[in-house]
């Protein structure tokens, strides 16, 4: 009985991917589903609720987040960071080297400002459209921008996957990311190093920069403009809250849209509402975004998909599942089942928080230490969401690049990370059975 109710959220999120609905009716469907077996498993009304609100209560913090990264997203573009950092990463471009620049300046900005979304729709378009002028390869372009943006996504101090991870597994942000960066080392390099050496078999042609001129003419650049990305990085090193950093990073750049900018004031609210619009056409792509708004639905996703976890935790809904995780981890270790187990969940759910619950709830017994937990959830599910052609992390880069799902095949990051740490964690798991 208890795979009727996964089977049905299973053929509702396909109905939605086939009717091209967006993944928020599949999850409420789904809810609907998992509410109901609870009445079956004689849970009270009242009792399912309180589980569903406990769920969402655990990662309260990171919905605030979430409005605070609508708001940075919206400020940052408005205050000349976002710009800045475009246009002088623009005038470093060297045909031979562009496929390296393009997953080193993409990774760069998603560390600092925590988004793959965001990351993809400012940098990512820029280098996409920089890379079809010059002729290279569209597959490993939007492959190079694809890992890049994960980079960040995964590791940086604002990333909400990082913050969802840290929540439900109960551990420490910092004390994850840094552990995390230790990790990420080898993938990065092999990438980097894939990317350099891809670069020399792509068109040398001519760099157009005349779209970055535009910047100057639009924002005043002076190196102040950086103020609410440096807050960021100091602030994280001194490991100060996420939501404090953000609100001082975000009162940073206001006070640069008055004073620098010279933005009118009663322009704030409503752009800090629905996010930041240039009045310059051509800009408009690569700038407009953000705002409290642009963050509604992936917070109630987030909301929704917490909501099931107290759920499947109180009901047995899961119990069948876990007998065969137990034996197959015995067969390619904890870490190879976990990404088999994430990739399953990706396919299924369709996004990285409700994955992420998924798998750790399926997962836990096979660590030791929830850090370890934590870190396994890192290096799978939250890069490997990006693989799957229909899953959110990847159906939205995508789109936002207009690439098609072959640059998945390319993004050569997104497969090096959970090989390198399943490498990693066997070698170190030899060692101490010797």
């Amino acid at each position: 009985m208890n795979f009727l109710p996964l089977g049905l959220f299973a053929a509702g999120l396909l109905f939605c991917l086939v009717c091209h609905l967006s993944v928020l009716y599949a999850l409420a469907f789904g809810y609907v589903v998992f509410f109901t077996y609870g009445r079956y498993c004689r849970l009270s009304v009242r009792e399912l609720l309180s589980l569903s609100w406990q769920g969402i209560r655990t990662i309260r913090m990171v919905l605030i987040v979430f409005g605070l990264i609508g708001l940075i997203t919206a400020t940052w573009r408005a205050s000349g960071t976002i710009p800045f950092l475009v246009y002088e990463a623009g005038q470093i471009i060297s045909p031979h080297a562009f496929l390296l620049l393009t997953f080193l300046l993409n990774a760069m900005l998603s560390i600092l400002i925590g988004t793959s979304f965001g990351t993809v729709a400012t940098m990512g378009v820029i280098c996409m459209s920089i890379g079809n002028v010059m002729g290279c390869s569209p597959v490993l372009l939007s492959g190079a921008v694809l890992s890049g943006i994960y980079v960040g996504d995964r590791c940086s101090p604002l990333s909400t996957s990082a913050l969802v991870v840290a929540a439900i597994t109960k551990t420490d942000l910092f004390a994850n990311l840094r552990r995390m960066a230790v990790r990420a080392a080898v993938p990065v390099l092999l990438s980097c190093l894939f990317y350099g050496a891809a670069g020399f078999y792509t068109a040398s042609g001519a760099v157009n920069l005349s779209v970055l001129d535009r910047f100057q003419e639009d924002f005043v650049f002076t190196w102040t403009v950086l103020l609410p990305a440096v807050v960021v990085i100091v602030m994280s090193l001194l490991r100060i809250a996420v939501w404090k950093t953000m609100l001082v990073s975000i009162a940073a750049a206001l006070g640069l849209c008055l004073f620098l900018q010279d933005m009118d004031w009663r322009t704030l609210p409503p752009m800090l509402l629905t996010g930041y619009e240039t009045a310059d056409p051509a800009l408009s792509k690569m700038l407009n975004g953000g705002g409290l708004l642009s963050m509604a639905q992936p917070a109630v996703l987030v909301a929704l998909s917490c909501s099931y976890a107290g759920i499947f935790e109180k009901t047995d809904l899961l119990d069948g599942i876990k007998g065969g995780i137990r034996r197959l981890a015995r067969m390619i270790t904890a870490f190879g089942c976990t990404i088999v187990v994430s990739l399953a969940s990706v396919a299924i759910a369709c996004n990285q928080t409700l994955s992420s619950i998924m798998v750790q709830e399926l997962c836990q017994s096979l660590y030791d230490d929830k850090e370890e937990m934590a870190l396994a959830l890192e290096d799978t599910t939250i890069v490997l969401a990006a693989l799957v052609p229909w899953s959110v992390a990847a159906a939205v880069p995508l789109a936002a690049l207009g690439a098609s799902s072959w640059g998945i095949a390319a993004a050569v990051y997104l497969y090096l990370q959970p090989l390198w740490s399943w490498l990693r964690t066997s070698f170190r798991k030899r060692e101490q059975g010797a």
